[in-house]
This record gives C-alpha cells, sequence and structure tokens, in this order.
C-alpha cells in the first residue's frame, strides 16, 4: 500500500505548494518585498527585481546574493516578528500552516499567496508575482522563455520510447526504509514525463507518498534518481552520492541497479518549483534518453 508522508523540513520548504492570490490590489509598484520560499525568491530574482527584496527563508540560497538577505525563518516556522521589522510593503508566501497571511492581512501587511503544485501553477505564480510587483511584461517573458525551453526538451525526445523512473525526494540515511518518492500530484511528475519517462509510481496519491521496498522491487523501474537522504544540498561530497549507489548495488533485481542506472543527485533544481524546472528536466531527458539531448 502506498501512503503519505510529510517531508523533512527542508524539502518542505523547497517543494511546498501553494493557494491562489489573495492580497490588495495597490497602483504603488512594492520596493519592500519578503520572500518566505526559496522558488518565490528566485523567480523574483529572475524579474530583475533582486534590489527590491529585502528579507528570504532560511533556505533560499540561489542566486548567492540572496542567500545573504536577512532571514524571516522557514516555510514550517517563518517568524513575524523579523517579518515586520523590515517594514515590507509585501510579502509573497505559500500556503502556511500557521496561517501566515491571514495573519500579516490582520496587521494591514499587503500579501501574495501563490500556487507553484503544477508546471501551469507556477507559471501563473510567476505571473502574478510580476503583476503585483509591477514588472507584468517581464513576468510574460519568463513564462515564455521558460515555455520554448521545455517544449524543445518535448521535442528532443518526442518518438522515443518511455523509460520507468522513480525520484526519491526522501529516505531513512544508509537504508532502503521510509522512502518518499513522487507522486502523481506533483510537478516533477510532469517534468519527468516531458522528458521522455513514466513515473513509477504516478499513480499514487498525493504529491510525495511514502513507498516500500517491496513496491519499488514490484515496479521495478529503469532509472533511480534518489536525492533521498540529501534534502539539505548544501556541502554533500560525492562520497556520499557514491555511498548511496552502492546502496541500490545490493539489489540487483531491479533493472536500474542492472543497467546502472541508478543516479545520486543533491540539487536544489529538483525541489524549487521556479524558474530552473527546465534544468530539472534537462537532467532527466539526459538520464533517460541521453543520444537525445547531445
Amino acid at each position: 500500500m502506498v501512503r503519505i508522508l510529510a517531508l523533512p523540513a527542508v524539502a518542505i520548504a523547497l517543494l511546498a505548494g501553494c493557494r491562489p492570490a489573495s492580497f490588495t490590489r495597490s497602483t504603488v509598484a512594492p520596493q519592500r518585498i519578503v520572500s518566505t520560499a526559496p522558488s518565490v525568491t528566485e523567480v523574483l530574482f529572475d524579474l530583475g527585481l533582486g534590489d527590491r527584496v529585502v528579507g528570504v527563508s532560511t533556505f533560499c540560497r540561489y542566486p548567492p546574493e540572496a542567500a545573504r538577505l536577512p532571514k524571516v525563518g522557514t516555510f514550517v516556522n517563518p517568524n513575524i516578528e523579523p517579518i515586520l521589522a523590515l517594514k515590507p510593503d509585501l510579502v509573497i508566501i505559500i500556503k502556511n500552516p500557521i496561517r501566515l497571511a491571514e495573519k500579516l492581512e490582520s496587521m494591514q501587511v499587503r500579501t501574495l499567496e501563490v500556487d507553484q503544485d503544477t508546471l501551469a501553477g507556477i507559471e501563473d505564480s510567476i505571473r502574478k508575482i510580476g503583476e503585483a510587483a509591477g514588472v507584468a511584461d517581464r513576468a510574460a517573458a519568463l513564462n515564455r522563455d521558460i515555455r520554448e525551453k521545455l517544449d524543445d526538451i518535448r521535442r528532443r525526445v518526442a518518438g522515443r520510447p518511455k523509460r520507468k523512473i522513480v525520484f526519491l525526494v526522501g529516505r531513512s540515511p544508509g537504508e532502503l526504509q521510509g522512502m518518499v518518492t513522487v507522486g502523481r500530484a506533483s510537478y516533477l511528475t510532469e517534468l519527468m514525463e516531458l522528458a521522455g519517462g513514466v513515473n513509477a509510481f504516478a499513480d499514487a496519491p498525493g504529491a510525495y507518498p511514502k513507498v516500500s521496498l517491496e513496491e519499488m522491487l514490484a515496479r521495478d523501474p529503469g532509472v533511480i534518481v534518489d536525492m533521498g537522504e540529501m534534502a539539505d544540498t548544501a556541502g554533500v561530497t560525492d562520497a556520499q552520492k557514491l555511498a548511496v549507489e552502492r546502496l541500490w548495488g545490493r539489489y540487483p533485481a531491479l533493472s536500474a541497479v542492472r543497467a546502472s542506472e541508478v543516479h545520486a543527485v543533491a540539487d536544489d533544481i529538483f525541489v524549487v518549483p521556479g524558474p530552473r524546472v527546465v534544468e530539472a528536466a534537462r537532467v532527466f531527458a539526459r538520464l533517460l534518453h541521453p543520444e537525445a539531448m547531445r
């Protein structure tokens, strides 16, 4: 049976989706913006708004200049006091367990919530952020660029056999237990499919279900991409990645193991639903159909 499991704090902060926009419109473009999620931060900088960002979440690491900005807590534990101390005229958030948007709006702080659970949601979030910040034209251009690059990947892999793939976003350290994979409700399934793959757990409920080793053996993917114990990507070494690949080597019954198609990865591009989804899609395509991506 496939079960739903809460992800580690880092993965939640990076992957979490959100609800439709909720903010009071203003004719004045905001000049002091606080971001509470890495994906939002990346959108803001890609829109050329980095000079207006005055605060970011603990896990905002890209671009490098964002990492040097004041921190306002994590997705699961945002801190209202430092947010208010930054005197923002716009706070961009994702749906939060402590209902941050409602609390800030009750304090007359303008907020924007965005939905990044799907590729369509990511595009819509870029549009809404651009509109809220007064740079709708830049947002339209960024969305167009992302669509064109994803379409190019689709064209490159078109007509090739679909390969079964699994992407792990959580796992017990040093064990093939407590595995959390990508299910049908995640944008990552969309990326794997447009890259020429079939998510072996696409029928699993929710975005990030917990699966057993027995289920993995039964579904027998041809490609395994494992980020399971490296959700916090900072400082991951090649030796750690090699250890992950050796861990899977204990199970030669898996097609991916026999074909040396187990890939340990540690990169935020896979778990930040922002403009760099293009980079993630390219990596998936190179792993699934390297001949098409030369």
